[in-house]
């Protein structure tokens, strides 16, 4: 489920929809929108077309598709400001409708979320910045539910790690910056990763920049530690590889794994899940098959309004089909007590229901019919295989053991995407592949899937998903190597026994450990946000787990950080820090007598470089078990088949 954070994410909802109006509503008359591809489905989930209309825009046109007429003189382009190739297709389009038509256009540039020096210099080199007028359009974190909020920045992933582009860190620290101009700044900021490490110190010193020009008369409530925030917790990608690697296990994961989401949508084949109610026996030709047999695609939404989908959501999917039925007999109950009513004051209840009901029995059919689906798709041989491979990969087993599955996977013409995947999980897991056996495999790679992708395997290195096992592995066992380098692999086989990412008993329907959204599988990214929450849990777990999971909110506070799990942290690559935010004396003094010291606090975690639906599922399992409110923080949702599809080369060269 999706519970509420404490921090009212409908603002955030609220603000962009009201800045992007006022942007449109400075452009007086009708326009035409043109609008960038990727953040089409963002705007969606803040404004809806019809309230566009009513603000003047006529006709929206991706800007991808460059398929802008002159049907309006009022043109606004709207688009992310940090990807050179916008603002070139942008010039190119302003350019090509200027020779086609004698019409004097009023061209409007909207960037997001802000302006800078090279989307200038590109218009000014195609000579069309005297001919239109730039904005900045300040759209950060996005609210994809009450306690998630994402930049939906889909590059994020391959830029911080293959192209070492940090734009995406200035932008996460603008929008953490933003928050703690609404809220106070975050009392403690705790972390793992270089990349965290640099989001913090430029955190840090956005927070000096604001003090500094701050005028003298301004609120002293500015400069004081959150009320209302307890900490943040940033974790960088790059420390667990391993965990979105492995196939989610989770309802959301899998459905995001087999038919993507983005946006909180799904585009899934009418056949699976039937047309929307509106379109159903539309057909103009009896005589012709249904529109659910032609390969129709139908959106659907998947988010927290859905009742159903908010209660499988976070579930593992092997209690799905359990969850489904007894909902589903429910249902037919609830919908035949109609023949008990005897008054008129029972069927007006029952009436009153009906839409309800109806509205339930819709998104029983659509989760059904995607459940059969991912079943279909979970039994298949190609899937046991490599759900296997994976689970033996993350329990430790001897990884050349696996290497004759794998080989046979190549043979017989599996995806390129699932080998690679299986591969780069070997490596992250294993601490890279014995050199003779990853010589073999990229052998075998090109020949099945092409040369072109000694670029693949190029790029996989590149971003250390895909390497030889090396010496480097051992100065992250504590007692083998000393000094402050900081380590450069995260070994799984050290904190595999530390934090105890495997769990051999879990129960899928009544879990007790986050372990259960892999099916005995913990997250190392969550494990380390519970060293900071549920430190108790995890110290006393091999002893009696039951017992302290109901017992650990005496203990779980941040105010101590990392500690407790200091050579555990050793073994994880990428720098540690744990940092203290205070504000003037003055200041805190006049807050605690404004505002008192009570109330519940929120944690806000930063997942830097994406993270997965089920990492997301295991941090609403986290919020419950300690009683935290979490706001859940990230540059993008992935999935492995991302993470591979970012270094995958898409060209033939043929």
């Amino acid at each position: 489920m999706a519970p509420n954070p404490g921090i009212n994410t409908d603002r955030i909802r609220d603000k962009a929809r009201k800045d992007l109006l006022d942007l449109l509503e400075g452009v007086p008359g009708k326009k035409n929108l043109v609008i960038e591809k990727a953040l089409a489905g963002p705007t969606g989930l803040f404004v809806k077309f019809s309230t566009l209309q009513q603000y003047g825009v006529d006709n929206v046109f991706l800007l991808e598709n460059g398929n802008l007429d002159d049907s309006q003189r009022n043109v606004i382009f709207l688009t992310r400001g940090e990807n050179a190739e916008r603002p070139l297709a942008i010039a190119e389009q302003i350019k090509k409708l200027q020779q086609s038509t004698s019409i004097e256009h009023n061209f409007t540039v909207i960037l997001a979320p802000r302006r800078n020096l090279v989307s200038n210099k590109i218009f000014e080199d195609a000579g069309v910045l005297g001919d239109l007028v730039i904005l900045e359009f300040p759209l950060y974190f996005l609210a994809l539910e009450q306690d998630l909020l994402s930049l939906e920045l889909e590059d994020s992933f391959g830029d911080l790690f293959l192209r070492k582009d940090p734009t995406c860190v200035h932008i996460a620290a603008k929008a953490l910056m933003l928050m703690q101009q609404e809220h106070g700044l975050f009392p403690r900021i705790i972390g793992k990763g270089d990349g965290a490490h640099r989001l913090m110190e430029i955190l840090l010193r956005m927070r000096a920049e604001a003090s500094a020009d701050e005028p003298a008369n301004s609120s002293i409530l500015g400069l004081m530690p959150s009320a209302n925030i307890e900490s943040l917790i940033i974790v960088d990608r790059e420390v667990d590889f391993g965990t979105p690697l492995l196939t989610q296990l989770t309802y959301e994961g899998l459905v995001d794994e087999m038919f993507g989401i983005k946006d909180n949508r799904s585009e899934v084949d009418t056949s699976i899940v039937g047309q929307a109610p509106g379109q159903q026996g539309n057909t103009a030709d009896p005589k012709s098959p249904p529109p659910a047999q032609q390969g129709m695609k139908r959106k659907i939404l998947l988010d927290s309004s859905d009742k159903l989908y908010n209660q499988l959501r976070d579930t593992n999917f092997a209690t799905v089909g359990t969850r489904l039925n007894k909902i589903a007999r429910r249902l037919e109950s609830d919908y035949d007590s109609r023949h008990g009513n005897k008054t008129v004051a029972e069927m007006r209840e029952f009436v009153s229901k009906l839409p309800g009901y109806q509205a339930e029995q819709q998104s029983l059919k659509i989760h059904t019919g995607l459940a059969e689906e991912i079943m279909k798709q979970t039994r298949t041989d190609f899937f046991s295989k490599i759900l296997e491979v994976q689970q033996n990969l993350a329990a430790g087993a001897d990884p050349s053991a696996q290497h004759g599955t794998i080989e046979e996977l190549i043979a017989r013409g599996a995806p390129l995407k699932l080998v690679l995947r299986l591969l780069c999980l070997e490596s992250c897991i294993s601490g890279g592949i014995r050199q003779k056996d990853l010589d073999s495999f990229k052998t075998l790679v090109l020949h099945a899937y092409g040369h072109q992708h000694l670029i693949t395997l190029d790029a996989l290195e590149k971003m250390q998903l895909l390497v030889s096992r090396g010496s480097n592995l051992l100065p992250n066992i504590p007692g083998i190597a000393s000094g402050t380098s900081q380590p450069t692999k995260t070994n799984y086989s050290y904190l595999r026994k530390v934090l105890h990412l495997i769990v051999d008993e879990v129960n899928e329907s009544d879990p007790s450990d986050i372990a259960y959204v892999y099916s005995g599988y913990a997250p190392l990214s969550i494990r380390l946000v519970q060293c900071v929450l549920q430190k108790q849990y995890l110290l006393n777990f091999s002893k009696k787990p039951d017992q302290v999971s109901a017992n650990t909110n005496g203990f779980s506070t941040a105010a101590h950080g990392w500690q407790g799990f200091e050579d555990a942290l050793k073994a994880i690559r990428g720098q540690t820090f744990n940092k203290v935010q205070k504000g003037e004396e003055a200041a805190t003094k006049a807050r605690s007598i404004l505002t008192g010291t009570g109330g519940e606090k929120t944690v806000v975690g930063m997942f830097l470089g994406g993270i997965t639906r089920t990492e997301i599922a295991a941090l609403r399992f986290l919020q419950e078990a300690s009683g935290r409110k979490i706001l859940i923080c990230t540059t993008s949702i992935i999935t492995g088949g991302a993470m591979m599809d970012a270094a995958i080369e898409q060209r033939s060269f043929s």
